[in-house]
């Protein structure tokens, strides 16, 4: 299974999106990148949301690159209000329940 996850970092004020069959181990990565990528200029990354893609990963980057393309911060805070459904390609993502700090 595929997995769209939104980080946070607090200290930049802004989200990342991003896909991985493992949400957790690439948010590991993501803090622990040597700073020449766009979440490695901040060590304060949270997972603000896991979503349910697809078991295919090239429809997984498909909604990735829909959710990027949009360059809109309203819908990622759309997706991260609870009960809120996507409609269109966002439809099939189901939002995973995870541990908060």
């Amino acid at each position: 299974m595929y997995y769209i996850y939104i980080l946070y970092s607090s200290l930049a004020d802004k989200y990342y999106v991003g896909y991985s069959s493992d949400p957790w181990r690439r948010l590991h990565q993501h803090l622990n990148n040597d700073g020449t990528k766009f979440t490695g200029s901040f060590k304060d990354w949270k997972i603000s949301a896991i979503f349910q893609a697809s078991t295919n990963i090239t429809e997984t980057m498909k909604i990735e690159r829909f959710i990027k393309r949009q360059k809109s911060r309203k819908l990622i805070e759309r997706m991260l209000e609870a009960g809120v459904t996507g409609t269109g390609v966002l439809a099939q993502l189901v939002r995973v329940p995870h541990v908060r700090d």
